[in-house]
């Protein structure tokens, strides 16, 4: 019985590396030649996995380097696409480009997370799994092809379908940015009270009220610290939108 179980368990095994591979495939549009990189981008470190050089198989190393790859492909894009652009310009279109928000819906479109192996339930996740797991995989990409693969990937998967110029030029990064910026510009006093406010179904969740000059003018909460500024704040610039844009 024990044999028997082996032999469906090896043949259920191959089917799935084959259907990962197959999916792998069309999402990056060429014939993977290491598949096993692939596997590492969608390995999650709870797994307590170890490669064959007995190192840890998880996507964090490759979505370090993703993300350099990334950037570095969009610096270039934003390089010859905007020759009037200055240094800071290009750094500001950049990061609207490469942010957290921009990755994560790259990610959830590309319905990357459904492919990550994982002892952590999904629901546990973070919302920065989506963008995390595609920097991974773009790591997993330079690995396997080199970089001229890669920025290849990056212009059919994110500047042709989601890059738009115009639309960038005008698009918010930070709300919180933006309020701090025009209170110290007016010399106006501001303050992020942030403390928690659990709820009974066992998430942690933290509040933030926002003041400015000593008059609370938005209240937030999220499950983080930087989630519950940024909404407080979003609030409070749509309160003096009129006041800040005519600045």
């Amino acid at each position: 019985m024990r044999i028997i179980k082996r032999i469906f368990s090896r043949k259920s095994q191959t089917e799935e590396v084959g259907i990962f591979f197959e999916t792998i495939k069309k999402i990056v549009g060429f014939t993977p030649a290491n598949i096993k990189i692939y596997e590492k981008a969608f390995t999650h470190r709870s797994t307590n996995k170890l490669d064959d050089e007995g190192f840890p198989m998880n996507y964090e190393r490759l979505e370090f380097l993703g993300d350099s790859i990334l950037s570095s492909s969009i610096a270039a894009f934003l390089y010859n696409e905007v020759p009037t652009g200055d240094e800071g310009y290009l750094t500001k279109m950049r990061s609207k480009i490469v942010s957290r928000e921009h990755l994560n819906e790259l990610g959830k479109d590309l319905d990357l997370i459904k492919f990550v192996e994982s002892k952590v339930q999904v629901q546990h996740f973070g919302e920065n799994i989506h963008g995390n797991i595609f920097e991974a995989l773009v790591g997993a990409i330079f690995l396997d092809k080199g970089y001229t693969a890669c920025d290849k990937f990056i212009h059919k998967r994110v500047i042709s379908p989601y890059v738009d110029i115009a639309k960038l030029e005008g698009k918010v990064i930070s709300y919180k940015s933006l309020v701090i910026e025009w209170c110290q510009k007016e010399k106006k006093q501001f303050f992020f009270d942030v403390f928690d406010d659990n709820g009974n179904d066992g998430q942690r969740y933290f509040g933030v009220k926002l003041s400015i000059d000593e008059k609370v003018i938005a209240k937030s909460r999220a499950t983080s610290k930087k989630k519950a500024e940024e909404i407080a704040a979003k609030r409070a610039y749509f309160a003096f939108q009129e006041k800040i844009n005519s600045k």
